[in-house]
């Protein structure tokens, strides 16, 4: 084959092998997103070290974040719901009050912010672990053993952070706005009930929103544990820890920013 011929193919090789490059952690995220599904639902999957796992996991995410999920819903009430509230009252806009709080915080806002909780608190922690673990070869010792660093890694911490993600999220949703009631109640802006207050931010959803925000809770903290843990077992000899803990909260923040504005495209 001359060299003018071989030119075309050498080209589609090196965009190839570009490709494979850039899409090489996605398409692990795909895999491995699958692959816990399908061992989460294996009953022979949960031996009692995974089960163990599991609780340990699920008591660190949703226990753990519990503080700081309080905190920034509190923060965001106060400068968020309340500065809302208010500015559309002195505009005149009180009926646009609950149509904008339930597109903007409740499906816009709660979900980004809670995944940024669970990557920075339980992600890092967990990409912390699993690669001092790799780096020091005790994945391969656990290979070697008979144990599926997969399985008792990856699957129960994926699962129980999507179950905290969801719990964080509603609790976040509540408190922000609770406490952006209560401000406003106390300056006189608003008269009515908080319950009624609740009732109409809610009932302004449309109703595909009481499907999608659920699922944005959901898979924001699936992908953020599964990004976080992947990213700890991709490991090569040449990383260490000043290197990984970047990659990882870059790729977390990727995979949580891509999963929130697929879904808001998809409710549009």
């Amino acid at each position: 084959m001359s060299a003018l011929a071989a030119y075309p193919l050498t080209a589609l090789r090196w965009i190839g092998a570009g490709t494979r490059r850039q899409l090489r952690f996605t398409l692990m995220l795909v895999g491995a997103g699958w692959g816990v599904v399908r061992d989460g639902v294996r009953p022979n999957s949960w031996r009692r070290t995974v089960r163990m796992e599991y609780r340990n996991a699920l008591r660190d995410a949703a226990g753990g974040g519990f503080l700081s999920t309080l905190v920034v819903a509190a923060l965001v009430g106060f400068g968020i719901v309340a500065q809302t509230v208010y500015w559309l009252n002195v505009l005149g806009m009180q009926a646009t009050t609950d149509s904008l709080l339930a597109t903007v915080l409740v499906r816009e806002i709660a979900p980004v912010l809670v995944g940024v909780i669970l990557l920075g608190r339980n992600g890092m922690l967990a990409l912390t672990e699993i690669g001092l673990l790799t780096l020091g070869g005790q994945m391969r010792a656990f290979e070697a053993e008979g144990v599926d660093p997969f399985l008792f890694f990856v699957v129960p911490r994926a699962l129980a952070t999507t179950v905290a993600s969801f719990t964080l999220g509603i609790l976040f949703s509540v408190v922000s706005l609770s406490v952006g009631y209560i401000v406003c109640w106390v300056e006189a802006i608003v008269t009515q009930p908080i319950w009624a207050f609740l009732y109409d931010v809610v009932g302004a959803l449309r109703p595909i929103d009481y499907a999608g925000v659920p699922l944005k809770f959901l898979l924001t903290g699936f992908f953020v544990s599964l990004s976080s843990t992947l990213t700890g077992m991709d490991v090569t000899r040449d990383d260490d820890m000043a290197r990984l803990m970047p990659r990882g909260f870059v790729r977390g923040m990727m995979v949580l920013m891509v999963i929130n504005v697929a879904l808001t495209v998809a409710m549009s």
